[in-house]
């Protein structure tokens, strides 16, 4: 159980770190390390062989007497902090501050049984409802089970708030934020948006000066390849490209969504609408296209032709998972940034190289998104058929 439970916090702090929330991940590797080392500090004080060989006991648990008192401390900190975010942290803070009074008075060895239970069981259905509440409003993406306001907020002052932001930001669920950004790309911006995996920087297709651009936002390698999005796989018909029977069918049961496919290289491309770009994007014989199962991106992609996309992110960093991720990271370099809120991913596409897919099948080059079992079932469904 103490196994458990330690890893069960320090999986959460990982995670809350994943997502950029740094209040929530110090919180939890902080509870993971109290909660290991008060049911480590029992078991091996409760065991007659165990503190005989590593000396601890009556009058020998001075260090673990010092280091509750510094758990204490640390904690306040973040219960103060956690005031500021919602209720339910501010609770799990608190039992968390109880949980280490018990440490301390065990460690004194003047620990009461009833309050021992008393505060495991408070923390216990804190915890309980802190998990269940995160995970119901993260499933259905509203606020079904509340986590309370907080109760401490900054008011910022008037300065503050009317600071500018680093570049344009319109809201993607608005149409006049849609042109906006359209109208940007059109002229040769490069520009963040949202795709259906995490957030991108894009560039039309027509100015290859801004898939350059691309490259020096990012401090991206020239020989790593950029692809390209486009709406339907109507569009890339209509180019009529050299494809056989077996990759189109393939490509009618990957798109839209989270998968990318390498072909061949051509002069289609330039009906595609790719136009002076052509020599920027994807390598000599190959291109990756994908088209996103996502509704804002296939209109903003109709609006401009087809778009250069990579991850909106320093080359060698984590990916963007929200807009304001973006803007902190790369605003003061784009033009603009489309804000779409949270990504409904955490990593990129799977990247499949269909180059050779007559002859020798596809290949796995990047897992992503979607797992590389599923994309080899899809294929040989499709083969089979």
């Amino acid at each position: 159980l103490i196994l458990i439970g330690g890893f069960v916090q320090l999986l959460a702090g990982f995670l809350a770190f994943r997502k950029y929330d740094h209040l929530g991940g110090a919180a939890f590797l902080t509870f993971s390390a109290l909660w290991s080392s008060y049911g480590a500090t029992k078991v091996l004080c409760a065991a007659p062989v165990s503190g005989h060989l590593l000396d601890i006991g009556a009058g020998n648990i001075e260090g673990f007497t010092a280091g509750s008192i510094a758990f204490l401390v640390l904690n306040a900190f973040l219960i103060i902090l956690a005031s500021s975010f919602n209720v339910v942290l501010l609770c799990l803070t608190l039992a968390m501050e109880l949980l280490t009074v018990c440490f301390l008075l065990f460690t004194l060895e003047n620990l009461p049984l009833p309050f021992e239970i008393v505060v495991l069981s408070i923390l216990s259905i804190i915890c309980f409802y802190g998990a269940a509440a995160s995970l119901t409003n993260c499933m259905f993406g509203k606020d079904l089970l509340m986590m309370g306001p907080p109760l401490l907020t900054v008011q910022s002052s008037k300065k503050d708030r009317e600071d500018p932001l680093p570049c344009v930001c319109p809201k993607s669920h608005l149409t006049s934020g849609l042109r906006t950004i359209a109208e940007l790309l059109n002229t040769g911006a490069v520009c963040g948006v949202p795709t259906d995996t995490v957030y991108a920087l894009a560039a039309s297709c027509k100015h290859p000066e801004a898939i350059e651009k691309v490259y020096r936002i990012k401090d991206r390698p020239q020989e790593k390849p950029i692809c390209i999005f486009i709406s339907n796989l109507e569009q890339l018909r209509a180019a009529a490209p050299p494809i056989s029977p077996l990759l189109w069918e393939f490509m009618e049961n990957v798109y839209p969504g989270g998968i990318g496919c390498i072909i061949q290289k051509g002069e289609w491309l330039k009906k595609l609408g790719v136009g002076a770009g052509y020599s920027r994007v994807g390598t000599r014989d190959s291109i990756m296209i994908r088209v996103p199962d996502l509704t804002v991106l296939v209109h903003l992609i109709d609006m401009t032709g087809p778009l250069a996309i990579t991850s909106a992110n320093p080359s060698g960093e984590v990916d963007s998972t929200h807009h304001d991720m973006v803007i902190s990271r790369l605003g003061h370099k784009l033009e603009g940034v489309l804000c779409d809120g949270e990504s409904d991913e955490v990593v990129a596409s799977t990247v499949v190289n269909c180059t050779k897919i007559d002859e020798s099948g596809i290949t796995i080059v990047r897992e992503g998104c979607i797992p590389a079992g599923k994309v080899m079932q899809i294929f040989e469904r499709v083969k089979n058929r």
